[in-house]
């Protein structure tokens, strides 16, 4: 694992030299170029794009459409196979909602969305491609197969599906036929060819089915084989009214000094401040934004989506299942740790550690007096850093008023309990597939996570209420509140930081004698809670 530094200390900014923020008006400049994509720059944007360029381009757009492997042998696979499967042709496949693949059977239809090379030593069905999407059947019953294709090979490998992982609980609800539900398929590879990555895969229910869809095997890996620390993944952001632009860069920042390496945010549909920040830091390499759309039947137009996920809780969380597992198999052999926030949350240290990586190096010797094979993951208690008992307190005038999380440094004196509205750091190499809160198969038998000692970290979970299910208990944690100024270790570097941020983005306007003490305005200063 790599190592970091800590942050430096350094003298702030006095508040007389402070700028403050400037609401900026719904025509900010934002990048023509939609996130998630690869822009070519060097080429004058009337000119056609040869072959190369457009495959190249459909390549950034859709990763799990395998259009470079179609056009370098299309002539090669249009000759007439000596099998009963041919190659799909990529203009005979059935897309929906742009980045989704569908296979339709005599029994439910399959909303595909990527298919990943694991070949992880913990799993006991060897090398095996799985598939993750969504199906609208509960303990689907229909036999279907995976007809591999490897690079230069005119015919397909053609095995039966393992497994059909559910990736839900039936007591969460939306237990029902006909409701879109999420499931990772397995199919293991021949043993002829074991050791090579098949260049796409397709699901069929009959073995000599022209498939209709035709997905790129993911298998990425570090050139030099030597893995990064910490990825840290967003769920699919729902922003569209809200401006957490301000809230967003403090939080990124925030991530990047306690060492995450990158953060990958899924993105619904967000606020044109929010895209700005996003494409600020992903042409820094500090994040990636790949863009999301929910499939089969469900609303994809903007402001009608929202509504959407706001009613039907439960269909949005079977649906965030799906960022959550494609971030874990895009990355299984890339990080140490897998780490799956909201945008209002951090995993904080405690005592001396200073970085993810000073607290992970006490942790695990640790935890392993307990398992010594080690364990899948390593929880941390939730606590609330609730708005109003900060406002009970007023503002600390040394701290730009538009810090959220450096100013609000007032809990609840109570954990949720054990296991409830946990987050924790996954081992990759480890679990099977993951949910919000914690993994929910993992590899090696049942899972087995680490509870976190609440003196050496906690999850700060900063909202403007508790979750819908903790009404009862928030009354409680309202009325008795510490002060924790735990993040303070932190707070030059994060001033500095943000305020460098929010200057080459242009959040601020010169004001004669701009102070953070109160009289600033913050982008995104509307509150909002990202978990219903």
């Amino acid at each position: 694992m790599r190592r970091r530094h800590p942050p430096q200390r350094i003298t702030l900014i006095p508040a007389r030299y402070w700028w403050t923020i400037a609401q900026v008006s719904h025509q900010a400049t934002i990048q023509e170029q939609p996130l998630g994509r690869a822009s070519h720059s060097n080429a004058s944007p009337c000119a056609a794009m040869d072959d190369d360029q457009l495959v190249r381009d459909v390549e950034s757009r859709i990763p799990s459409l395998p259009i470079a492997y179609w056009s370098k042998n299309k002539n090669f696979l249009q000759q007439k196979s000596s099998t009963c499967a041919k190659y799909p042709s990529i203009f005979e496949l059935e897309f929906n909602n742009i980045y989704w693949q569908t296979l339709r059977t005599t029994n439910g239809t399959f909303q595909l969305f990527g298919a990943y090379y694991d070949i992880r030593r913990t799993s006991l069905l060897g090398p095996t491609v799985r598939i993750l999407g969504m199906i609208d059947r509960i303990e689907p019953k229909v036999k279907t197969y995976c007809q591999f294709w490897f690079d230069g090979q005119k015919e397909p490998f053609i095995v039966k599906t393992f497994e059909y992982k559910y990736i839900w609980y039936n007591k969460w609800g939306n237990y029902k036929q006909g409701i879109y539900q999420p499931y990772l398929i397995a199919c293991q590879i021949p043993k002829p060819f074991h050791g090579v990555v098949p260049s796409s895969v397709s699901m069929v229910e009959k073995e000599c089915d022209t498939a209709t869809n035709n997905l790129r095997v993911i298998y990425n890996r570090p050139p030099d084989d030597q893995k990064k620390g910490f990825a840290v993944c967003v769920k699919g952001l729902d922003f569209l009214y809200d401006d957490l632009s301000v809230r967003l860069i403090e939080w990124i920042e925030m991530l990047n000094i306690l060492g995450a390496d990158k953060i990958y945010f899924y993105n619904l549909q967000v606020h044109p401040n929010i895209t700005k920040v996003l494409s600020h830091y992903e042409q820094e390499g500090k994040v990636q934004v790949i863009p999301l759309t929910l499939p089969g039947g469900q609303p994809n137009v903007p402001g009608f989506q929202h509504l959407y996920l706001t009613k039907k809780t439960n269909h949005k969380r079977q649906n965030e299942v799906i960022p959550y597992n494609d971030c874990l198999y895009k990355n299984l052999y890339l990080y140490d740790y897998i780490a799956l926030l909201d945008i209002d949350e951090v995993i904080m240290p405690k005592g001396n550690a200073v970085l993810w990586s000073e607290l992970m190096a006490k942790v695990r010797p640790e935890s392993r007096k307990f398992k010594p094979d080690g364990f899948h993951s390593y929880n941390f208690r939730n606590v609330y850093f609730l708005d109003d008992q900060q406002h009970e307190h007023g503002w600390h005038k040394d701290i730009p008023k538009y810090m959220h999380m450096l100013q609000h440094v007032h809990r609840a004196k109570n954990y949720t309990k054990p296991n409830q509205y946990v987050k924790c750091f996954h081992d990759p190499e480890r679990v099977l597939t993951l949910h919000n809160h914690f993994p929910l198969s993992c590899l090696g038998g049942v899972c087995k996570s680490y509870p976190v000692d609440t003196q050496d970290a906690q999850l700060q979970h900063y909202r403007a209420d508790c979750v819908k299910t903790l009404k009862k208990s928030c009354e409680e944690y309202r009325e008795n509140s510490v002060e924790d100024k735990t993040i303070w270790k932190y707070k030059d570097e994060l001033i500095r930081r943000t305020i460098k941020a929010l200057d080459t983005l242009g959040f601020f306007r010169r004001s004669g004698l701009g102070s953070g003490s109160g009289s600033s305005s913050g982008l995104g200063a509307t509150t909002h809670s990202t978990e219903r």
